[in-house]
């Protein structure tokens, strides 16, 4: 086929707007390639004139760099022309064709070259030229290819044009315009406007926004202290001059004639800026003073554990606050000079302590709150003087006025630990009370009876004691003293807190301290935080009886929730006496509170006593729980059996049955009997592994094996059985017997392979076991309660309070917890409310099940 010259009309009207639209493309292709290096030149130069860089350089510097991009300007230019390709339309339909399958636009310009003449060529030809046309009508404009990653390998334009948009972001476009004014001639400059720029900045700290000062319309500005002032002045040098009196510096002082183009003034007062000559400008500064900061005391000072002090204070700046610090000296005016105290006192340093600041929020006011500890420090629990200090970001301090206050640290009531504390206090006062305090520990050690704990907390007092004494006939050293201290400091704290190893230690020392602090007098911070410790000390007993209840085995389940009752009870009344008691402390009665106390300390004493007698398991509990684990391990094995028996009737009915309940009830069966089976289930079950049935079948000899185990376990049951006697007692022999009896027949009927039979003495060995154990649990019942009227009858013929409960309550006319007194003195009958409110409740119907059964049980035993 042969080209022909001209261009279809119909085709150039189907494809004119694809190709017009593609040729465009490729001219953006070919501009992009030619010229992207000129454009990267002209981003980097805009952007480096927005921000200013030829303010900032020397003229001879910016004339040849202006000159320099001038020339690669230029060459780049001249690249671009000469790299640049101008595209056709041929371009253009080749580019679209190449897109379409078949090329079609290049096919319908073709002719038919072969087969002209014939009428069915041309037909096939005609065919072709329509299928090539409809696919020239789907001709679509083709997308320019504007990558150029392997031309610019480096992103040499990308850096530029980054550049450019941070200097619109942080320079100014009218910079730009200013490059003719650093070029031209000084005249020019001076001929052209204002030849001057300048600039305010604040401090940092003050938050304040810079000014420019050639947008500053009005006269007046007002700044705060310590604002930096730059001016530049542009064209010939003396055509402009600047004066001020806003720095404070002597009016004759002249800036040097290097530097008369720019000038930094700081302000440090009120007064004007002028800039004299043609375009100047002058201002009137008034100076805003950055005021000191001020802290105040807010509130008085609190204790907190341990004796912790709190001081709450008040700080202020106009800009921030940014530091504290609090010193604390001692009030030796106000010190009771006695004892170890009346010597001179070895001079010591101030304690200076930073202050707590905010970590987040304004710093121009708030409140915190200055907490330590200093339990240790010699000055401890003497009078001292405390002084705030707060600072500003320029360096200003603030200071409050000096108050009065006590260093704090923590208390002893131990009056051995009191006292060995004590004489550490002394020692650290001065080492000249060192022989004092020598002869004062020879004494305490003369005679220490049993004031100390234990042997070892002895030889560690004995210890610190001779190496005091070695450094008082020697020469006390401060370091050797500071050791002792410690050492003493050391035994006091195990002497005061002692071994608190539960927590029925940790109540009874609660308690001791509580009455001690009574006696003593002690301030109301130290009784209400000895309240919060007992009554921590009191949530954990509880806590350690409630666990000591859990562990009750299931035989005794029922006793458990009777005393996990008692105790929910209890725990009010005792939460009722612990407010009491902290209200009479409060009120100033002090002998009411310690009458109080003892009741307190009375009460979990007898809490404890019945917690031991309740935690005990008796023998008929055991033998209870003996038999009902015989009873499920019988059950298992009837079910073992009664599949074996449906197996001989239909093998493989059962199999996936089988082994999934072989996991279940075979293993109650097996793996739940008591040791005394041990053997005997050991061979049943190497049986079963040899047998080569049925998935999930028994062997009959197997299972006649474990029958016989389980009736050996309850021969030896009735033997350790306990004695009980009445009809009861009686009647649970004979169905034991009669279990036993039963259990021997299915072993012989297993061993002769009748399932049947077996399945039938099962089942009346298992009705005995039960029978055996009712009438068991019955014997057992009425034996306890003879038992409990015997020893109720002697014990109130002994003790008058017999009759009472473990917390000290009158038991009720059947034995049960709970009567219309009031466990508290002088409370109203919180009992019978809390019985009233029960029986509300059980009568709402709409609660849950669960709930509901648990209140008819409350109201059962109460």
């Amino acid at each position: 086929m042969r080209k022909r010259d001209n261009t279809d009309t119909d085709i150039r009207r189907t494809v004119a707007w694809p190709l017009w639209l593609t040729r465009a493309g490729l001219v953006s292709e070919q501009v992009t390639w030619a010229f992207w290096p000129l454009w990267t030149l002209l981003f980097a130069l805009l952007a480096l004139l927005a921000m200013g860089v030829h303010e900032m350089l020397p003229q001879p510097v910016v004339l040849g760099g202006a000159v320099l991009a001038l020339l690669a300007g230029v060459g780049l230019c001249y690249r671009g022309v000469r790299r640049f390709r101008w595209p056709g339309m041929i371009q253009a339909r080749d580019r679209i064709d190449a897109t379409l399958p078949g090329r079609p636009l290049a096919t319908l310009e073709d002719d038919q070259a072969i087969g002209a003449g014939d009428a069915q060529s041309e037909y096939v030809w005609q065919a072709h030229i329509a299928r090539m046309r409809d696919r020239a009508r789907q001709a679509r404009a083709v997308a320019p290819d504007l990558r150029i990653a392997g031309r610019d390998p480096f992103g040499l334009r990308y850096v530029a044009f980054t550049g450019f948009l941070v200097s619109l972001l942080f320079g100014s476009v009218w910079r730009v315009a200013s490059v003719g004014d650093t070029l031209a001639p000084p005249a020019a400059a001076l001929a052209s406007g204002p030849a001057w720029e300048g600039w305010i900045e604040p401090p940092a700290y003050s938050g304040q926004p810079g000014l420019y000062l050639n947008d500053i319309s009005a006269d007046t500005v007002r700044v705060p202290k310590g604002s930096q002032i730059t001016l530049r002045l542009y064209g010939e040098v003396g055509a402009l001059s600047v004066s001020e009196t806003v720095s404070g510096q002597p009016a004759d002082s002249t800036v040097p004639d290097d530097d008369a183009m720019s000038h930094r003034i700081e302000i440090a007062q009120s007064g004007d800026l002028v800039i004299d000559g043609q375009g100047g400008r002058s201002w009137s500064v008034i100076m805003q003073p950055d005021a000191p900061p001020t802290v105040q005391i807010s509130a008085a000072q609190s204790r907190g554990r341990g004796g912790e002090i709190r001081q709450p204070f008040v700080a202020r700046d106009d800009y921030g606050v940014t530091a504290g610090t609090v010193e604390i000296t001692l009030d030796l005016d106000a010190v009771e000079r006695r004892h170890g105290l009346v010597a001179d006192p070895e001079p010591r340093e101030a304690l200076v302590l930073d202050l707590p600041m905010p970590i987040t929020g304004d710093r121009t006011t708030f409140e915190e709150v200055f907490a330590g500890n200093f339990s240790e420090h010699p000055w401890a629990r003497m009078p001292v003087l405390m002084r705030f200090r707060v600072t500003d970001a320029p360096g200003q301090v603030g200071e409050s006025s000096p108050i009065n206050a006590n260093l704090g640290g923590r208390r002893f009531f131990d009056p051995l630990a009191a006292a060995i504390v004590e004489q550490r206090r002394d020692l650290l006062w001065t080492r000249a009370n060192g022989t004092r305090v020598v002869q004062i520990l020879r004494a305490i050690r003369h005679d220490p009876g049993d004031a100390f704990p234990s042997s070892a907390t002895y030889l560690k007092y004995r210890a610190a004691l001779r190496q005091l004494e070695g450094g008082v006939d020697t020469g006390l050293t401060p370091e050797l003293r500071d050791e002792v201290a410690q050492i003493l400091w050391d035994l006091a704290i195990e002497i005061e807190d002692g071994d608190l190893s539960n927590a029925r230690e940790r109540l009874e020392r609660a308690q001791d301290r509580l009455s001690e602090a009574m006696k003593r007098g002690a301030s109301d911070e130290e009784i209400a935080e000895l309240m919060d410790e007992l009554r921590e000390a009191m949530q954990d007993f509880i806590r350690e009886l409630a666990q000591n209840q859990q562990q009750q085995q299931d035989g005794d389940q029922q006793q458990a929730e009777n005393q996990q009752q008692m105790q929910e009870l209890s725990q009010q009344d005792l939460q009722d006496m612990m407010d009491q008691l902290q209200e009479l402390m409060e009120q100033g009665r002090m002998a009411e509170a310690q009458q109080l106390l003892e009741q307190l300390r009375q009460m979990m004493e007898n809490m404890q006593v019945a917690q031991g007698e309740g935690g005990q398991q008796s023998p008929g509990q055991q033998a209870m729980e003996g038999l009902a684990e015989t009873l499920r391990n019988q059950q298992g094995l009837s079910d073992d059996a009664f599949r074996d028996l449906q197996e001989q009737f239909n093998p493989g009915a059962n199999a996936g049955e089988s082994q999934q309940n072989q996991g279940r009830d075979g293993g109650q069966g097996r793996g739940q009997d008591h040791q005394g089976q041990g053997g005997q289930q050991g061979q049943a079950q190497e049986g079963d592994g040899q047998s080569g049935g049925q998935p999930g079948s028994q062997p009959p000899q197997g299972l006649a094996e474990r029958q016989q185990a389980l009736r050996d376990e309850l021969r030896r049951q009735q033997q350790n059985m306990p004695g009980l006697s009445g009809e009861q007692g009686e009647a649970a022999r004979d169905a034991l017997d009669r279990a036993g009896r039963a259990m021997e027949r299915a072993e012989d009927s297993l061993r002769e392979d009748d399932l049947a039979g077996a399945l039938d003495d099962q089942a009346e060995a298992m009705e005995a076991l039960r029978d055996g154990m009712r009438n068991m649990g019955e014997a057992l019942a009425q034996q306890q309660q003879e038992r409990a009227g015997d020893q109720g009858e002697a014990m109130g013929r002994a003790d008058p309070n017999s009759q009472r409960d473990p917390l000290g309550r009158e038991r009720g006319s059947q034995g049960q917890v709970g009567t219309g007194d009031s466990m508290v003195p002088g409370a109203d009958d919180r009992a019978r409310d809390l019985l009233d409110e029960i029986r509300r409740r059980s009568s709402e119907q709409e609660r849950p099940q669960i709930e509901l059964d648990y209140l008819r049980r409350l109201l059962d035993r109460f």
